[in-house]
């Protein structure tokens, strides 16, 4: 009981004077010290296995959350925190779904531009040809699309533009900042010589 006294008030007060107030021996409280460290590690070594096991059990699809949720359930009481930390220690994660959202829209009566580059994507000299292309991002505010434009000889991001929603501005705000970053050859911009 003196010891745990002791470890509980170590950050404010001096081992030296709490061990000669209580009338105990600082050897002895660095042997406490091991045996409790000891415990605890033990005490790590079961809660991961139990960890573990319900990982297991749950395909891997659970997290720190839902592992805390079923211990709860098993009537242990252990911090979620303590359990994050040695899920992260044993190198345990959930297996998340890939988000998934569409960015292409075939279903429409808009004419399809052709396509000119035709496979041939060996190209001789700066911005000669550009290239694009929209994806998207699942950030913590939700989804972003990303359009980018792509010098197809040096295969360097000339132009980027962001937005929450997929429209004909988010490609043309690319172009933009392409044509600012860029100067093209003549008749890039016309639909002869560009594929975007």
């Amino acid at each position: 009981m003196k010891y745990r006294f002791i470890f509980e008030s170590r950050s404010g007060f001096k081992l030296g004077k709490m061990c000669k107030l209580l009338e105990v021996s600082r050897s002895g409280y660095h042997k406490y010290l091991r045996s409790q460290m000891n415990e605890r590690r033990i005490e790590n070594m079961l809660i991961a296995e139990e960890i573990k096991r319900i990982y297991k059990d749950k395909h891997g699809r659970y997290g720190s959350p839902r592992i805390h949720e079923e211990m709860r359930k098993g009537g242990k009481r252990i911090n979620k925190k303590r359990i994050a930390r040695l899920m992260r220690i044993n190198n345990i994660r959930a297996i998340t779904k890939r988000k998934y959202k569409a960015t292409t829209n075939s279903s429409h009566d808009k004419p399809v531009a052709e396509n000119l580059l035709n496979q041939k994507f060996e190209v001789t000299e700066l911005n000669k040809v550009w290239v694009s292309d929209i994806t998207y991002i699942w950030t913590k505010e939700g989804w972003l699309y990303l359009a980018v434009i792509l010098d197809l000889f040096s295969r360097r991001v000339v132009g980027w533009s962001m937005s929450e929603t997929i429209s004909a501005t988010l490609v043309i705000a690319a172009i933009r900042q392409t044509l600012l970053n860029r100067t093209p050859a003549e008749g890039l911009g016309s639909r002869k010589s560009v594929c975007i």
